[in-house]
């Protein structure tokens, strides 16, 4: 070091980039200035929306004025604070249980102060929390005690801060060490992929703290099970792998079948015993250099195979090119992963009202940042997250995100302000008996008046169930939401239906839109649509408009909304505010 204690801040912070554990440098006043990659994975945000906003804003109402009161305060006297318990509200609307701890240093030589903070998952890092601060501030008292500091902070980021087990990066770390098992590959090696059966019911019903008690129990049974030249891992959540050295697939097949019987024996927690079961992937090195992550991204296929084939068993991946099977349960976990890695955007497309020209919706529609294809649209992945079960937690993040982007909007102030967010339910959505529990908490999370939401569901899901559907939209209305019967005129409904629905509006499929005026048949069916909605009292909507002749039509037959390429494609929210401001508060989207 050079005339300071303080130690090199570019290899400290590349070090604490990989701590378990969020790591957030703010000013005095809360202003986020850096923050590394894990409270980004945590948060669900992006590191462009957390830079430039308050450490506050990521808190509900009281924990803001906790931190503004209290936090900052004990910073300016004390110089830290510690072991707070906060929430911090996640990207897709939910709230996370977090212990945080905060540290000031002076600024000097004209420099402004800044505060170092460290925000810890309360369900995994509690017991990591004392040791890791005072890992941070052995580093900044000394140079000598920085060595001590920056080897804990490697051990932590090697390791699982729950189960004690390597984490994928100290699993890599691991298996590098040992001969013929490294980064590069062996013959030899293969990855047995574990994931717990219906685990999210033992968190959902007996808390997480059971959950935590579960995950601790099914790592020590796995790390005893496992032969001595393997390495034992948790990936995330509950997720595991086994990987080292077998002599063929049929050792590692033995081992699947041999853990398969181990973790049904039943697990006691508390006054109760937990029968648990897993799901096993097992991939075995075809050759010389195939890696660590081609084996746990083909294990983890086989994984999902033995999900679909009933559960608490195994599957041997057998590599296939043109299987059509391998290739869907691989774009199934692409897509888990996009879900849960934040790889989702919505964007917005603007909703006009007829008769003024202007602007009083949007609609959001789900995009998925695919790593290797780009941005996909809804068409792509929406069948197959249907098909899955993926949909319903996709849907939440959608319903969470666009209504964090009106509260947004509206505190702004400007364009966008006001508008109704319309936001389409699958037909899982609608038959999922915590829908309505879902749609409440996320309006009151954003404090969004109910009637500026408007939920989407297509006519082909109303008629699968008719009755159920009725019950459905019943509890949702009396939220106070307004609902919209999507894509109509492709399935079948009669007038007594749209007379028992309460809903607001019809959207004619954007199929009959294509044939407007060109078409005497799609003019027809467009205007006894319109027609009909009229006739029982709701709005017309008009979907895929896409040149002025349309709009002229769709207006003379007495159209009340419209959408399409004609007004605004689906834009991001940035650049649909600038369309906004552009045409929702000033000139009319149309003359």
């Amino acid at each position: 070091m050079t005339g300071s204690d303080e130690p090199d801040r570019a290899d400290f912070e590349a070090l604490f980039h990989q701590a378990p554990c969020g790591y957030l440098i703010t000013d005095d006043a809360g202003h986020i200035t850096a923050v590394n990659d894990t409270f980004v994975r945590w948060s669900g945000y992006t590191r462009h929306r957390l830079v430039g906003s308050t450490l506050q804003s990521l808190m509900p109402v009281g924990d803001q004025i906790l931190y503004s009161t209290h936090c900052i305060p004990q910073l300016g006297i004390n110089g830290s604070v510690s072991e707070i318990a906060v929430e911090i509200i996640h990207a897709d609307g939910g709230r996370r249980a977090a212990l945080l701890s905060a540290s000031r240093s002076p600024g000097s030589g004209g420099q402004p102060a800044i505060v170092r903070v460290i925000v810890f998952s309360a369900h995994e890092r509690r017991m990591y929390e004392k040791e890791l601060v005072s890992a941070v501030r052995a580093a900044e008292e000394s140079e000598a005690r920085r060595a001590e500091a920056e080897k804990e902070l490697q051990r932590l980021a090697l390791h699982d801060a729950l189960t004690g087990l390597p984490n994928r990066a100290g699993l890599k770390a691991k298996l590098d060490a040992v001969p013929g098992t490294g980064a590069q590959g062996s013959g030899r090696l293969a990855v047995l992929f574990i994931d717990l059966d219906h685990f999210k019911a033992v968190n959902d019903s007996l808390g997480h703290s059971a959950g935590d008690e579960l995950l601790v129990s099914v790592a020590e049974r796995l790390a005893k099970a496992a032969p001595d030249a393997s390495a034992v891992a948790r990936l995330s959540g509950d997720e595991f792998v086994v990987v080292g050295p077998f002599t063929g697939p049929g050792e590692a097949t033995a081992l699947a079948a041999e853990l398969l019987e181990i973790l049904s024996t039943p697990i006691q927690i508390e006054d109760l015993e937990i029968v648990t079961s897993a799901s096993i992937g097992v991939a075995a090195a075809q050759g010389e250099g195939e890696g660590l992550e081609e084996l746990v991204r083909r294990a983890d296929i086989a994984m999902y195979r033995a999900k679909e084939l009933g559960r608490s068993r195994w599957e041997l991946h057998e590599p296939a090119a043109s299987d059509p099977t391998v290739d869907r349960l691989r774009a199934l976990g692409e897509l888990r992963r996009g879900i849960n890695e934040g790889a989702l955007r919505v964007h917005y497309q603007p909703r006009v009202d007829l008769r003024t020209g202007r602007t009083i919706g949007v609609e959001a529609l789900v995009r998925w940042q695919h790593p290797t294809r780009g941005l996909l649209p809804p068409s792509e992945f929406i069948t197959m997250a249907e098909e899955s079960g993926l949909v319903r937690p996709l849907g939440a993040w959608v319903l969470g995100e666009t209504l964090r982007q009106a509260d947004s909007w509206r505190r702004e102030g400007r364009g966008g302000a006001g508008l109704e967010f319309a936001v389409n339910l699958s037909a899982r959505q609608l038959s999922d008996p915590e829908l309505v529990t879902m749609v409440e908490g996320a309006l009151q999370l954003r404090d969004i008046d109910p009637s500026h939401l408007l939920l989407e569901i297509t006519e082909t899901a109303l008629m699968a169930d008719p009755d159920a559907a009725l019950e459905s939209l019943t509890a949702l209305r009396n939220l106070g939401v307004n609902l919209a019967v999507d894509d109509f005129g492709t399935g079948y409904s009669s007038l007594t239906y749209l007379k028992k629905f309460p809903i607001d509006e019809l959207k004619i499929d954007r199929s009959f839109i294509n044939g407007l005026g060109s078409d005497s048949g799609d003019s027809a069916i467009v205007g006894s649509c319109i027609d009909l909605a009229h006739a029982v009292g709701i709005r017309a909507v008009a979907e895929g408009v896409e040149t002025s002749g349309q709009v002229q039509t769709l207006r003379a037959m007495g159209c009340d909304l419209a959408q399409g390429y004609h007004f605004a494609r689906p834009l991001p929210a940035p650049a649909l505010k600038e369309w906004l401001d552009a045409h929702g508060d000033g000139e009319p989207a149309i003359a």
